[in-house]
């Protein structure tokens, strides 16, 4: 074993050094540059055996996924992450620097440092993750600006995670190795959400609970019904997944030009996004199809 003050020193030697004119780990709070822009702030954590199980998850592949998940709260306003603060607490004879080589794959991949946190003995995992991001010149992309008649759109197909969580427990992970990764290593999109913000996206959330939980808590904000034509299924994921498994990360915004949209998509390099249907003036309105929209989608339960 070691004490909390030698971990931290060996956790700051992992992670990037602070630039001239920043103080990062080591003092009682961070020191960093204000964004011109407006200041984005996302928090939320990661639990073990609620948001993954490290029976077949491992514990990089957690910190990965507990900066994945924040950034692409970021992500889901058009922003840029800039700073994150990580705070763990868990059972002692955890790895710590293994939980730490994921979180600074992470740091390398957002470009977004680990500026700060705190370590706590506990007898569950969890990993709090509190990101800060750069607006930039224009407004933020919020839930509640989408406009009867703009198109509705999605980053990519859905379910892959889900399917990778059954795969993973069924003991066939590596006969379906993208969808275990999508799993264990979502990938937050950051770039798209910065293409749909540049060609005045209207309102944008991220698909963490499901594609049929998120857009409907985007319509419920922005006073609108759903029409929804289909739903793009990953390969090896059902509908029922695509719908309602959640922890995918794609973006679903909706835009009211889909000509800007499809042209910024293809400036940035990105693979074009997906129209799945359209924002109706009657906010009652959830259909997918022929049928209703199905209710699907994660959330917590509370007494």
């Amino acid at each position: 074993m070691t004490g909390e003050f030698e971990a931290i020193e060996r956790l700051r030697r992992l992670l990037p050094s602070p630039p001239a004119g920043e103080t990062w780990i080591g003092d009682d709070a961070a020191v960093v540059v204000a964004p011109l822009g407006g200041l984005l702030l996302a928090s939320d954590l990661v639990v073990a055996g609620v948001h993954a199980d490290l029976s077949f998850v491992g514990l990089d592949d957690f910190g990965w996924k507990a900066m994945s998940v924040n950034v692409s709260d970021i992500a889901a306003m058009g922003g840029d992450p800039t700073h994150a603060l990580v705070s763990v607490a868990g059972p002692p004879d955890i790895d710590l620097e293994l939980l730490y080589e994921g979180i600074a794959e992470a740091v390398d991949a957002y470009g977004c440092p680990v500026v700060g946190g705190d370590l706590s003995s506990g007898a569950q995992l969890v990993v709090s993750v509190a990101v800060l991001g750069d607006a930039g010149s224009r407004p933020p992309v919020l839930r509640s600006g989408a406009l009867p008649g703009d198109t509705i759109f999605v980053t990519g197909p859905l379910g892959s995670s889900a399917a990778g969580l059954e795969a993973l427990r069924e003991g066939r992970g590596h006969l379906v190795p993208a969808l275990a990764a999508a799993h264990r290593r979502p990938i937050a999109r950051v770039a798209e959400g910065r293409a749909a913000r540049a060609a005045g996206a209207t309102a944008m959330v991220d698909v963490s609970d499901g594609l049929a939980a998120d857009l409907r808590h985007l319509a419920d904000a922005s006073g609108v019904g759903l029409a929804l034509d289909h739903v793009p299924v990953a390969e090896g994921a059902s509908l029922a997944q695509a719908l309602g498994g959640g922890e995918d990360y794609e973006l679903a915004f909706t835009a009211t030009n889909a000509g800007h949209i499809c042209a910024s998509f293809a400036e940035a390099g990105l693979r074009q996004p997906i129209a799945i249907g359209r924002c109706t003036a009657d906010p009652a309105e959830r259909t997918l199809g022929d049928g209703e929209l199905p209710s699907a989608g994660w959330q917590h339960q509370w007494a």
